[in-house]
């Protein structure tokens, strides 16, 4: 390959091809094998009798003569487990037509070119020769085989094109050439090849070889170029399932104003309501509104890019999870149709009753009443396969070690900083807060909290020492919530305050709740607007405290779920996402390392646009907010969102969590030093840091290097111009002009869509599981005595607590979607961990590097184990209390 000498090759059983020349030159033998190293060749020499020594410069002298010889290819390709009747008559249809010609066609392209045609050097088009014989096997996956005919001078394979002639798509996960002196070829594809009918151009995958834009070779030049104008598009016309094509647009699809105006949503993005952008889908406008997009109801499927949709595993997972959502949800609408008076959990055994019982027996529903249900023979299918355990909740964690810890006030703090979301916590530095909020619209900045009413649970320290001290700590929600609670309270049975909640540091580590300020708009009644409620003297103010946390817990659910979870680990990072498939080439070495973290969000966020954040989805109906849910995720990118703060550390300090240190492993000190989430979190981010600085040092040696990389400048101008249009004019971005900036920019990516992702996510249904833990919505406020439901309360508190709870369907639609986004699939990518993990690149020293990364992972997970083992560490360990396992093993985000 390559090289002059070459006048005849042999192709052998075992795959390997051997070019090989036999020279006579006093009197000794030579077997001469070219192999390619660093863009020359090199002659390997096996003794054959007496040795002589031949120079390169004579060996160079031998006249040129290009000869042929052929290489093989195997191809590996994914199948489906099952198929509906059409896709099966399809395959079969494919298999015969197989053999007539109508094939799969494959061609190789060099890296270099041809100096007569000055295109990049082709080899002939092959076919995959044994598609049909293989078109019945049973197996996950087939290796298909082809040969190709090359000539000596072909160079180094770099990409190859595919040509689908059959009917159907089918799922290439990758391509291998043997026979190259160079050694095997690999090309990891992990994508969908559809028919030439639907897409007459050919598809390009090319080898997993990285290249700078710069360095790509003369031969591939052209097809990276061309490669990313077709994921770029048009900007045109509507989006087919089958297309591979990635676009920005606002959100403009969450309401649906031909059913009602109830169902209109203002769009998000834009100036008036800033927000980052979505994946573009160009379905049409609606009858009513020209600037809401139609949407697309549930089972129909929402586009996105083909090869993003999930695969098959993923894809089970999600419908046997929402199967079981729509069970679950059934069922209570039956109950609550028997009987009017079933809308309310009558005491705890009913909520008990939904694990030890199921829905199924709680209701007393027979055979014969399944068999009336919607889809009975699904329903019957998937109870006979899980042996009914379908119509039965998990236990959620948060009761398996202590029924009763979501009562305790320790427990209510242990959640602040170890729960499912442990990143709202703020030292408190100033005493009383004060809100930012304008006083002319929203009422006094003052909090209504005074030092009487924390000055007996400081131990003895005064406020001042406490917060010198640095013992006074906050979870601060008034803010985001005061501007909407006025639409809020006026919605039918939805009732939040806009909550303050005070802690104080003990001796132990652990965090104690001291004060509770609740805080409704300004009104008439300016006694209510602002109200302070402490630990419990007697029995009606144990009820009164338990209230309170309950309210601040359901304000912690909502921004959570609308902030944290959905807003910062989802919607910010789809800008990202779209952007490095639209100006990063498959083989730029960055879209290499982000590609794992990419997988699956696209689809997720599609559904979630669906099903979950659109107008009555499951947000809507499930969470106090209701129809202002995503108004609030919007204030909140406005006016909290800020990416150079997204990393972990710069979090922890901009919280005051943390303080810069030298001296310190991470380069800070954690002021609560048993924090669960923070501690184990900067391990894996000191892991993922350390990672990324030495892949970047790999390919990026100099800041030149990084400013003249076009590809690279036009993804983060991209993501920050377009995907995020509305904050583009920020003076916080950072700049992209070193590898340092390089390296902090990917690691907070990375550490978002993974590390942050898991703690955010994970942890959903072992803590929301049990509703009174962490309602997501609240239906009353707390009495106070001249209140008409004073009396009520005093009467029967526990009554009056589980009627401020959801209702039982609320409750129970909740859990089901709260459990399915809690749950793992099957082909999930954990951090550390690589499909391909060999092979996903083809530069040897970063492949070495990636192994050391996932060792300390490894490791990181060992020493959170150890952590958890620890009795002295009270928030993570002791009795009743849960591990801190949710960055235990990472996956990456979708």
């Amino acid at each position: 390959m390559g090289c002059s000498l070459i006048e005849r090759s042999l192709f052998n059983s075992s795959s390997k091809v051997l070019v090989s020349h036999r020279f006579n030159y006093k009197q000794s033998q030579f077997w001469v094998n070219p192999v390619l190293k660093k863009n020359r060749v090199e002659l390997r020499k096996i003794r054959r009798g007496p040795v002589a020594a031949i120079s390169e410069d004579l060996v160079r002298a031998v006249p040129e003569k290009a000869v042929k010889f052929k290489v093989r290819v195997v191809v590996t390709v994914r199948k489906k487990n099952k198929e509906d009747l059409k896709e099966t008559i399809v395959k079969h249809l494919d298999a015969l037509t197989d053999k007539i010609g109508r094939n799969v066609v494959l061609e190789l392209i060099s890296t270099e070119i041809d100096p007569k045609t000055k295109a990049p050097k082709k080899s002939n088009q092959a076919v995959l020769k044994d598609w049909s014989e293989k078109s019945n096997l049973k197996t996950e996956r087939v290796n298909y085989i082809a040969e190709f005919t090359v000539e000596s001078n072909f160079g180094v394979p770099g990409a190859i094109t595919v040509s689908n002639r059959h009917q159907k798509e089918f799922f290439m996960e990758s391509i291998t050439i043997e026979g190259f002196a160079c050694g095997p070829v690999h090309f990891p594809c992990n994508s969908w090849v559809q028919s030439t009918k639907d897409h007459p151009g050919k598809r390009t995958f090319f080898s997993n070889q990285p290249y700078l834009p710069s360095q790509t070779p003369a031969g591939l030049r052209t097809l990276r170029e061309k490669e990313l104008k077709d994921l770029r598009g048009d900007g045109q016309g509507v989006r087919k399932l089958s297309d591979r094509v990635y676009d920005f647009d606002i959100y403009n699809d969450l309401g649906n104003p031909d059913k009602g105006m109830e169902f209109a949503r203002p769009s998000l993005g834009g100036e008036k309501i800033p927000y980052p952008r979505r994946c573009r889908t160009g379905r049409i406008p609606t009858d009513t509104d020209l600037h809401s997009e139609s949407r697309l109801e549930k089972p129909l499927p929402m586009y996105v890019p083909r090869d993003e949709q999930f695969e098959e595993s993923k894809q089970n997972t999600f419908s046997a999870g929402r199967l079981k959502g729509l069970l679950h949800n059934l069922l209570p609408s039956l109950m609550a149709n028997i009987s009017a008076n079933n809308h309310d959990f009558k005491g705890f055994s009913d909520i008990d009753s939904l694990y030890s019982e199921g829905l199924l027996l709680k209701l007393g529903l027979q055979d014969e009443l399944l068999k009336k249900l919607p889809l009975p023979k699904v329903v019957d299918k998937i109870t006979k396969t899980t042996q009914g355990d379908l119509l039965k909740y998990n236990t959620p964690k948060i009761l398996s070690k202590d029924r009763f810890a979501w009562i305790r006030d320790d427990e209510f703090g242990r959640q602040a900083i170890a729960g499912v979301n442990p990143v709202n916590i703020e030292r408190l530095t100033m005493f009383p807060p004060v809100s930012k909020l304008d006083p002319e619209i929203y009422g006094p900045q003052e909090s209504a909290l005074k030092e009487e009413h924390i000055v007996g649970h400081l131990n003895g320290m005064t406020v001042q020492q406490a917060l010198d001290e640095n013992k006074l700590y906050i979870v601060d929600y008034h803010d985001i919530y005061l501007p909407f609670l006025d639409r809020i309270n006026a919605l039918d049975g939805r009732k939040s305050y806009a909550t303050r909640t005070v802690f104080f540091l003990t001796s132990l580590g652990t965090l104690k709740p001291i004060a509770i300020e609740l805080s409704l708009p300004p009104s008439g009644h300016t006694s209510r607007s602002k109200r302070v409620v402490t630990p419990p003297a007697d029995a009606t103010t144990s009820w009164m405290w338990q209230l309170a946390k309950t309210h601040v817990c359901s304000n912690d659910a909502g921004v959570h779920q609308l902030v944290n979870h959905w807003l910062r680990t989802h919607a910010s990072s789809e800008p990202f996402i779209l952007a490095a498939h639209r100006q990063l080439s498959a083989m730029h070495p960055i879209f290499k390392l982000l590609d794992p973290h990419m997988r699956y969000t696209l689809e997720v966020n599609a559904l979630a646009r669906q099903n979950l954040i659109n107008a009555d989805g499951v947000i809507e109906s499930c969470f106090t907010p209701g129809r202002y849910c995503m108004e609030m995720s919007a204030a909140a990118y406005k006016n909290f969102w800020r990416f150079d703060l997204e990393g972990l550390p710069a979090d922890l300090i901009r919280r005051g969590m943390a303080v810069p240190d030298p001296t310190q492993p991470h380069g800070l000190k954690l002021l609560v030093e048993d924090y669960p989430y923070a501690a184990d979190g900067l391990l894996i981010w000191s892991a993922i840091k350390n990672w990324v600085r030495t892949y970047v040092g790999r390919y990026y040696p100099d800041s030149a290097q990084i400013c003249n990389d076009r590809e690279l400048q036009a993804w983060y101008a991209e993501s920050i111009n377009v995907g995020h249009a509305d904050l583009r004019h920020e003076d916080w971005w950072p700049t992209l002009a070193t590898p340092d900036d390089l390296t902090s920019i990917l690691t907070t990516i990375i550490w978002l869509t993974s590390a942050q992702h898991a703690a955010l996510n994970f942890g959903q249904y072992p803590y929301g599981g049990y509703i009174p833990n962490r309602p997501p919505l609240m239906r009353r406020l707390i009495p106070e005595e001249g209140d008409p439901e004073y009396a009520n309360f005093l009467a029967d508190p526990q009554k009056y607590f589980l009627s401020s709870l959801p209702s039982l369907l609320q409750a129970t639609k909740f859990m089901a979607v709260v459990d399915s986004l809690s749950t793992h699939s099957p082909d999930e990518e954990y951090i550390g961990e690589r499909q391909q993990p060999s092979i996903w690149s083809g530069d040897a020293e970063v492949v070495e590097a990636f192994y050391g990364f996932s060792a300390e992972i490894q490791r990181i997970e060992k020493e959170i184990e150890k952590r958890n083992g620890d009795a002295r560490l009270r928030n993570r360990c002791g009795a009743g209390v849960l591990p801190y396992e949710l960055l235990a093993r990472v996956r990456s985000l979708g």
